[in-house]
């Protein structure tokens, strides 16, 4: 609690006692009185309850971040209600908004059935359908769904809003306009912000939940703000049955077990689904709704990689190249010393040092932690420094027997001439159906069968989580760059080192039987 701040109970009583009067208007539970679930009734006391020194509301912003089938829409409904008929301000203006007008739609009609339900309500509240208002006779307070456009909404004297899936807002605008100075004439303000995890990690819900994220975590403060995130742990198991109550509270009162048990076994059974599991169900925040790589069997594969137990062994490189200002890759991949083997992946990163801290704030991603644990080296400035990875490699080559190194050839000309005159093989690979969908396939079938070992390495399990392929109508893969919500280099990197691993007959100094694999 802030200081200057106290609990108020009667206030919270008022609140608690307003929304218990209500009456569901759904399912089994229509025209049962509304009774708030655990989780639900401490966020409606810590909201209503905890007051300043002048008795106002000390919070004006709150974010709930829950699983679907939680009871959200009622919780919000039932909020936007009390804020329209038992808050006790005079011509009060309450909103619903969302990505577009039916979905804040959803949220008003729980209201509305809500006030039919009601014979107090219903007598002091006039419903307009085609206009989507509830106006409350007594205080002449009004109640209105808001389309998405945000240019129109500038003017608004708001007194409470619920906002309803602020994960799938296209942009910011709406959210800018709706919260910037819009309830400044009003005392105790209430922006209500509901959603489900999303997959978009640059929107403005993420920024909220980072916010909020931080408040928990005692990283941020914020006496305004008040922040509820019921998610599992990325780290967590998603299969694990006892980890599912903590993104579902109302587990086996809205939503029961076998249904979403249902889901997770389809989800097993398709990595397609996964994602779509794991935010939907799990609350978590997943990089896109199809993920090609199935995370659980790829971090399975963490088998520890030790440089020193491979010193001497021949290995395969795969180099991904960034523009000037990003982050470049070099993998290694050593082949099996004996039949059924496993392939051990040792990869390298690089970022110029000066973008490190911007691409931290930009991109949310923690290439300051990857770099102080040792997952990321920098090169000196604001571009890559190209010599500098140069040497490296270099470097490797005396611990390690590289017999050759693959690269894109867009954009790698000097870099590979460089590499070429300091004695090694180096392979132009290209970035098509025909060269990269055999040990990309390849690739998903060594993890399958846990065939791969890379250690745990964060980097390069973040990027893999990233990757979209792209199929083509012969049924051949490649990984999409443009479709990947994040970077894949470290993945492209590594199925390009794949492809002269799984070509390698064994013998050193041969040269590498082709096997019916193009590589230029």
């Amino acid at each position: 609690m802030a200081p200057g701040s106290r609990y108020d109970k009667q206030k919270a009583d008022h609140a608690v006692r307003f929304i218990t009067s209500l009456r569901h208007t759904k399912g089994k539970w229509k025209n049962k009185h509304f009774e708030l679930i655990d989780w639900q009734e401490k966020i409606i006391r810590d909201l209503f309850g905890t007051v300043k020194e002048n008795g106002f509301r000390q919070f004006h912003f709150a974010y709930i971040e829950i699983a679907k089938k939680q009871g959200k829409s009622e919780l919000g409904a039932a909020i936007a209600l009390l804020l329209l008929c038992g808050d006790g301000e005079q011509s009060a203006e309450i909103y619903s908004c969302a990505c577009d007008k039916e979905q804040a739609s959803i949220v008003f009609n729980v209201a509305r059935d809500m006030v039919r339900a009601c014979p107090a309500l219903n007598k002091r509240c006039k419903i307009n359908e085609s206009r989507k208002t509830i106006t409350f006779l007594p205080t002449m307070s009004v109640y209105k769904v808001l389309s998405a456009e945000s240019k129109t909404k500038h003017g608004l004297n708001v007194s409470g809003c619920v906002f309803d899936e602020l994960h799938a807002q296209p942009d910011r605008k709406l959210y800018d306009v709706m919260t910037s100075g819009s309830g400044d004439a009003r005392e105790q303000p209430l922006f209500f912000l509901i959603t489900t995890a999303g997959d978009n990690i640059h929107s403005i819900c993420y920024e909220q939940h980072q916010k909020a994220q931080g408040i928990i975590d005692g990283r941020i403060h914020d006496p305004l703000f008040y922040p509820a995130i019921f998610g599992i742990p990325m780290e967590a198991d998603w299969t694990d049955e006892r980890n599912w109550i903590q993104a579902n509270p109302s587990l086996g009162i809205t939503i029961d077990l076998e249904t979403v048990r249902a889901a997770c076994n389809s989800a097993k059974q398709n990595p397609a689904e996964e994602n779509a599991f794991r935010q939907l169900r799990l609350n978590q925040w997943v990089k896109q709704t199809v993920r090609w790589m199935p995370m659980l069997k790829w971090n399975a594969c963490d088998t520890p990689v030790v440089p020193k137990e491979l010193q001497g062994r021949v290995c395969f490189g795969g180099l991904d190249l960034s523009s000037t200002g990003d982050i470049t890759v070099f993998v290694l991949v050593f082949p099996p010393t004996e039949e059924d083997g496993v392939y051990y992946v040792l990869p390298f990163f690089w970022i110029p040092e000066e973008c490190l801290d911007l691409r931290v704030r930009r991109d949310h991603v923690p290439y300051d932690i990857w770099r102080q644990k040792g997952l990321l080296d920098v090169t000196e400035g604001n571009v890559i420094h190209y010599g500098y990875i140069e040497k490296r490699i270099e470097e490797l080559n005396q611990v390690f027997n590289i017999k050759e190194i693959c690269f894109d050839r867009w954009g790698a000309t000097q870099m590979s001439q460089n590499l070429d005159y300091a004695g090694f093989k180096v392979i132009p690979f290209g970035q098509g159906f025909r060269d990269m969908s055999p040990p990309t396939k390849e690739l998903y079938n060594l993890v399958l069968s846990g065939r791969i070992a890379h250690g745990g390495n964060e980097v390069m399990s973040w990027m893999m989580e990233n990757v979209v392929v792209r199929k083509d109508p012969a049924g051949n893969i490649k990984i999409d760059k443009e479709k990947s919500p994040e970077k894949v280099d470290g993945p492209v990197a590594l199925v390009m080192a794949l492809d002269r691993a799984l070509r390698y007959d064994g013998i050193d100094g041969n040269e590498i039987e082709e096997r019916g694999f193009v590589c230029v």
